[in-house]
């Protein structure tokens, strides 16, 4: 498995929209056969940053989601709301080892 946290900070005026985004986009992510979770989360002190949890299968299936539609929408819609650029931090499962 790949887990994949990704670090978003988005403009205060923003905030409603990248939720909106957000929510489309993991709705329609879990739909993927390679996609175990696809978490969206937002901090509880500065509702301007977010932490999309994104665990994947194998690393084949997270290549294969940056390939959808509904990614590429939602890279487009949350552009112009990112206060700084998206980061990202990979991971692998030690426990569990299965989803």
């Amino acid at each position: 498995m790949l887990i994949v946290h990704v670090h978003v900070h988005v403009v205060a005026d923003g905030v409603d929209a990248f939720r909106e985004a957000s929510l489309a986009n993991a709705r329609a992510s879990i739909q993927e056969p390679g996609i175990a979770r696809f978490d969206v989360i937002q901090q509880e002190d500065d509702p301007t940053r977010f932490e999309l949890i994104e665990i994947y299968r194998t690393p084949e299936a997270a290549a294969a989601h940056k390939a959808t539609a509904h990614y590429a929408a939602w890279r487009d819609a949350v552009a112009p709301l990112m206060a700084e650029p998206r980061s990202s931090t990979k991971y692998r499962a030690i426990f569990p080892d299965r989803l």
